[in-house]
């Protein structure tokens, strides 16, 4: 897929996403929790349909055999970093593909959230950070991170890649140090499925 370069508020972005499915879903009892349906489409399905719009590129970063997603019609990519290092890793695969392509900055979306918002990649273009992140709002803590919802500045893989092998595992101890900004969304677009009430939810609201 061809790369087009866009002025944003005076970013130089090329615009690239990853569908971050890499986690083991124990919750789910470890089934490919993209694969679960909702409604007449998948999650995973339902996650390509609202990202591939905003961006030029999508690539799906998975764990085990690949091979299982040929039918996607996406690259796919493992972690680097063995033994589910979690969604950092999963960011960082994708920051690596982003590179090989051209890509100056990697947007990321989660595979078992099927509701986030259509404008999602313009709002986190407009501002002038090297990590942006969506959030939420919240009456006692005012936000709530949501940070597998995020745009990455792709020149800070190698330094994403020490800190993953110096032990870091959660999203905001890397991003807090990166100039960490945020953009507040709605609630309900963040909506994930973790378990099979989550799913029985989501049938009745999210169709």
């Amino acid at each position: 897929m061809k790369t087009k370069k866009c002025v944003e508020k005076g970013l130089n972005m090329s615009k690239c996403a990853v569908i971050l499915a890499g986690g083991q879903a124990n919750r789910m009892g470890g089934v490919d929790k993209g694969r679960l349906m909702l409604g007449d489409q998948s999650l995973i399905q339902r996650v390509i349909g609202r990202i591939t719009p905003q961006v030029d590129a999508v690539v799906l970063n998975a764990n085990g055999d690949l091979g299982r997603f040929d039918d996607l019609g996406l690259p796919v990519v493992a972690d680097s970093i063995p033994d589910y290092a979690g969604p950092l890793a999963g960011i960082l695969a994708g920051m690596d593909w982003a590179a090989e392509q051209g890509h100056d900055w990697l947007f990321s979306v989660a595979a078992d959230t099927p509701s986030f918002p259509l404008d999602l990649v313009e709002r986190l273009s407009g501002i002038d950070a090297p990590v942006v992140l969506a959030a939420t709002p919240d009456p006692e803590r005012g936000r709530i991170p949501q940070p597998t919802f995020g745009r990455w500045d792709v020149s800070l893989r190698n330094d994403l890649r020490a800190a993953l092998n110096d032990g870091v595992r959660k999203i905001r101890q890397w991003t807090l140090a990166h100039g960490e900004s945020l953009v507040m969304f709605d609630e309900v677009d963040f909506f994930n499925i973790n378990t099979p009430e989550d799913l029985a939810w989501a049938e009745q609201h999210l169709k």
